[in-house]
């Protein structure tokens, strides 16, 4: 492929070997391979690394497709394809993730603060009460166009072409993004079942809880603990 240095393995096993000897910007994962099948792969690479995983699929149940999105694929590519559009979702995948970020939404010192979260723009990194939370390039970045605008709805077409970089006329599976949410939720919310950060607007899509609501919220909370806890201490 023009313009890349590009490494590969014949099977599951070396490419895991590959990966912590070369340190890839990037790992195009083929799901049908010998000794460990992509999904094992992307396990494996997922308890050690973030790097944007793009997968390979033939097999034709959306279902097949989403397991390797919940187990951390970035995106996916279906076979046959061309190698324009290969390159094409490459391109897409590592300029989302590697992009500095000018957004008028963020400030501009590049770290937010958001109840118990810290959201540092620049590193692109998250932590929950001091604890750093590891997120994907694709997830980091969704939650960055979420918390961008945060109280503003986004559809699901929004946010494939916002983050993903997919055009509607493609027709890509908007379930993506559901999945996508659903990671964020379980590394981010303190009950992923019932989201007080990431909410889904009813008929549209999802967005961000809107921040001045969200440092009242906590505010308030713990003013009331505090409050109990003098009359306790009082008792």
């Amino acid at each position: 492929m023009i313009g890349y240095n590009v490494v590969t393995a014949a099977d599951g096993e070396e490419a895991i070997s590959l990966l912590r000897k070369e340190v890839p910007n990037l790992v195009v994962l083929d799901i049908m391979m010998p000794k460990l099948d992509g999904y094992g792969v992307c396990q494996e690479i997922r308890k050690e690394s973030d790097v944007p995983i793009i997968m390979l699929t033939a097999l034709g149940d959306v279902a097949d497709r989403i397991t390797g999105l919940e187990l951390g694929a970035d995106d996916y590519v279906i076979k046959p394809f061309s190698p324009k559009e290969l390159e094409a979702r490459i391109r897409s995948v590592l300029r989302r993730v590697e992009r500095v970020n000018f957004n008028p939404g963020i400030p501009t010192s590049g770290v937010m603060n958001i109840g118990f979260l810290t959201i540092d723009m620049n590193r692109r990194q998250v932590y929950k009460s001091s604890n750093r939370i590891r997120l994907t390039g694709m997830e980091f970045s969704l939650l960055e166009l979420l918390v961008s605008k945060s109280g503003q709805a986004f559809s699901r077409a929004e946010i494939l072409q916002e983050v993903w970089g997919y055009t509607p006329e493609r027709h890509v599976d908007t379930r993506v993004v559901d999945v996508h949410i659903s990671r964020l939720r379980a590394k981010l919310e303190d009950d992923p079942s019932n989201p007080d950060l990431i909410l889904t607007a009813r008929g549209t899509g999802y967005l961000f809880q809107r921040i001045t609501d969200i440092n009242k919220i906590i505010n308030f909370s713990l003013r009331k603990k505090l409050i109990n806890f003098i009359y306790f201490y009082a008792q």
